[in-house]
């Protein structure tokens, strides 16, 4: 590999990026295509999944992808579906060498794209930009390995980690340039997630404002009884915006309908100590194409979260103002009595945003 094998691949992964919140349940994948050390295609998966990546690239190349090098973030496809295989499609355009970040674990492909490109006498290597590749594909390779999407929690506080004063007083504890940070991260995720409590108490809009973006993730509620309220800007905007709700066994058949009859996608969804099983919610989710999952709390949904071990990313937003004890806190008890069982994450990474830090963090491998 060479310093311009790791540019081009750079690019490829930054292009791959435009599609994060906007094609699953495809994964957002970059691709370049190069010729005599000029850039002749480059492609990003399309709104929706289709087309790849290298389909675009490949349609920008033309005649110029013969002979030429493809940077791909994952292992082309190589199975029919409603397009041609990947693979098939960068062997007929005469590409001579291919370029890969990772495999990909999907069972339909799983090295069968890399199988194809050599068999067909292209030159293929994998592991360039891995580490990147992996990061920014997570809500894919997630949902393909263990059924579920990557679920990125949010947690904005104080210095001292309340997200309320004890009336409950909230707007706003960080800065204009964290939320509009915020609202940069919707935009990222398939989904925005909260729970009943917070749609009750805060009535929010849950979309990406400020940004010029056409695309809106869907918002998802959960409400183990559907004790929403039917007036408000989530139910006013159901139909414009979509809006899924994960309740459970037990909702009244009539609050079933009432959602469902203003636009409203009901999944229900497994319980389990009183509660809405996170795991449960996560592979409905999962089930219905979801990669990637932006929770917004509140506090009791994201410390069941962080108790069932599925948070992969944490992403916090830490104001200079403190609130004291009587504040209310960013999360519900956990119940954790050894600091050997809390949840550990790594800090990935950390910066200023405005008068606030933000800090990003992973989650460590048990």
């Amino acid at each position: 590999m060479t310093q311009s094998d790791l540019r081009y691949m750079r690019l490829a992964l930054s292009l791959g990026r435009r599609g994060l919140g906007r094609c699953a349940p495809n994964p957002a994948v970059g691709c370049v295509i190069v010729n005599g050390g000029r850039i002749v295609g480059r492609g990003w998966t399309q709104p929706g999944g289709r087309p790849h990546a290298e389909a675009v690239a490949l349609a920008q190349a033309g005649q110029a992808a013969r002979g030429a090098t493809a940077y791909v973030t994952l292992e082309p496809c190589a199975h029919h579906g409603k397009t041609p295989p990947c693979a098939a499609s960068l062997i007929d355009a005469g590409v001579v060498r291919v370029v890969v970040a990772i495999s990909d674990p999907d069972p339909r492909v799983d090295g069968d794209g890399l199988d194809m490109l050599r068999s067909a006498g292209v030159e293929a290597e994998v592991g360039l930009c891995a580490d990147e590749a992996r990061a920014d594909l997570a809500g894919f390779l997630t949902r393909v390995t263990q059924g579920r999407p990557m679920v990125t929690l949010k947690l904005a506080s104080s210095f001292d980690g309340r997200i309320a004063t004890a009336s409950g007083d909230s707007q706003w504890i960080t800065g204009k340039r964290a939320r509009r940070h915020v609202h940069a991260m919707r935009a990222t995720h398939d989904a925005v997630m909260i729970g009943a409590g917070t749609a009750r108490a805060d009535d929010p809009a849950l979309t990406a404002r400020g940004l010029g973006v056409a695309h809106q993730p869907i918002r998802v509620v959960l409400s183990r009884h559907l004790d929403l309220p039917l007036d408000s800007q989530l139910a006013r905007t159901a139909r414009d915006v979509p809006v899924w709700i994960c309740h459970g066994r037990r909702a009244a058949p009539e609050l079933v309908s009432a959602w469902a009859g203003i636009g409203a996608e009901m999944i229900e969804v497994g319980e389990a100590q009183g509660a809405l099983d996170p795991m449960s919610v996560l592979e409905a989710l999962g089930t219905c194409g979801l990669t990637r999952v932006y929770c917004e709390g509140g506090g009791s949904l994201a410390a069941s979260l962080l108790l069932a071990h599925v948070v992969d990313e944490l992403v916090g937003y830490t104001a200079g103002v403190a609130l004291g004890a009587e504040g209310r806190p960013s999360l519900a008890a956990m119940g954790i009595g050894r600091l050997s069982d809390a949840p550990r994450f790594d800090l990935v990474e950390t910066r200023a945003i405005g008068g606030d830090i933000l800090h990003r963090w992973r989650q460590r491998q048990r």
